[in-house]
């Protein structure tokens, strides 16, 4: 029963880190680097396991920040005239739904950060299930690769935390500089212009 109620333990707090990981607007440690790293520190670990845990807890946390984006964001910055041109998106993407929630998946499979993207999607009138869903099954694949790898990698090799560590700083400052001027340029893109004209446009710099 100790092992049983060691193991609920260990899940939940991984659940719960890395959700708060995935709550966090910027500046989070990317989670699959945080997952290798476990991984090197406990080799045997269960990868399956580990990478439903994270996926589950990682897609909650994107949906929370999403919403959050939403209520704060949208609900006290975005002008009208945003929220109708920002809702452009909302209109392509329930026009292609299959093509757009391929495409969230196959990002999803990336290293690559995705708290831009869903503080983005928050700011559109969007379902946000439709975006946890497919992100979901993309983490769980990317997390299931890196956790597999990394326990691999830890009981061939003899690497270990400190050697995982190498690299990560630089991606890691690259990837969080970028939110900011992302975000910037989803609410001022005229989206119209892109959509019906095929031209890039910037809207005017009134409020929101």
């Amino acid at each position: 029963m100790l092992d049983l109620g060691d193991g609920f333990l260990r899940t939940g707090l991984i659940f719960l880190l890395v959700f708060l990981l995935n709550l966090i607007p910027a500046f989070a440690p990317p989670t699959w680097a945080a997952l290798s790293a476990f991984s090197l520190a406990t080799p045997n670990a269960d990868p399956f396991g580990l990478a439903l845990t994270a996926a589950a807890a990682a897609a909650s946390g994107r949906m929370t920040l999403a919403k959050l984006s939403r209520i704060v964001l949208r609900g006290r910055w975005l002008s009208e005239d945003s929220k109708k041109n920002v809702d452009q998106i909302r209109t392509r993407i329930e026009a292609n739904r299959a093509v757009s929630a391929a495409g969230l998946a196959l990002f999803a499979l990336s290293p690559l950060p995705s708290n831009h993207l869903f503080i983005a999607y928050g700011l559109t009138s969007l379902n946000v299930l439709f975006a946890a869903i497919p992100f979901f099954f993309g983490r769980f694949a990317s997390y299931y690769f890196w956790i597999y790898a990394a326990g691999l990698a830890g009981r061939k090799l003899d690497l270990d935390i400190d050697d995982a560590g190498l690299g990560f700083g630089a991606y890691f400052l690259a990837t969080q500089l970028l939110i900011v001027p992302s975000i910037y340029l989803f609410v001022r893109l005229d989206w119209s212009a892109l959509f019906r004209e095929r031209r890039f446009a910037m809207r005017g710099r009134g409020r929101g």
